[in-house]
């Protein structure tokens, strides 16, 4: 598995924590940044990340900002892309094996370190349940992604 992650200003530490994570369970990952805590514009780390992950150079992403909503929003822009923003380790489980969601989103001001770092565990290690409702829900979703404006 290869993971991309970045954060803006205000997910910088959960960034750091879900990386020092994926280094223990031997995930192999490419960190896109922020490189401080001055004020920068989430779209400019969610997008480029939810592209890397739709064009295939990445199986998974996680994104963290202040509360997660914006990176979200920005990477469910991008065609292909099933961002979800969990605050719970349950919700991580079922989005990967129900949604098939393929970037994790965060907030820092929301989640501590030690949360960010079980929902984090969860997604990275949980599947997509494929066939029967699951399926057929995502094939819908993709069918309206590929024919909408």
């Amino acid at each position: 598995m290869k993971v991309a992650i970045a954060s803006d200003h205000g997910g910088n530490h959960i960034r750091e924590e879900i990386k020092n994570l994926m280094a223990e369970m031997n995930i192999q990952f490419e960190d896109f940044g922020c490189s401080g805590c001055e004020s920068v514009d989430y779209p400019d780390y969610a997008l480029p990340l939810a592209e890397k992950v739709a064009r295939g150079d990445f199986d998974k992403g996680i994104l963290i900002c202040g509360t997660g909503i914006g990176m979200s929003i920005a990477a469910n822009k991008v065609k292909g892309i099933r961002c979800a923003l969990v605050h719970d380790v349950y919700s991580a489980k079922l989005t990967r094996q129900h949604n098939d969601s393929n970037v994790l989103a965060m907030g820092e001001r929301v989640v501590g370190p030690g949360l960010a770092r079980e929902i984090a565990a969860a997604w990275l290690a949980s599947e997509f349940e494929e066939g029967g409702r699951h399926s057929n829900r995502l094939r819908k979703i993709k069918e309206y992604e590929d024919r909408s404006i």
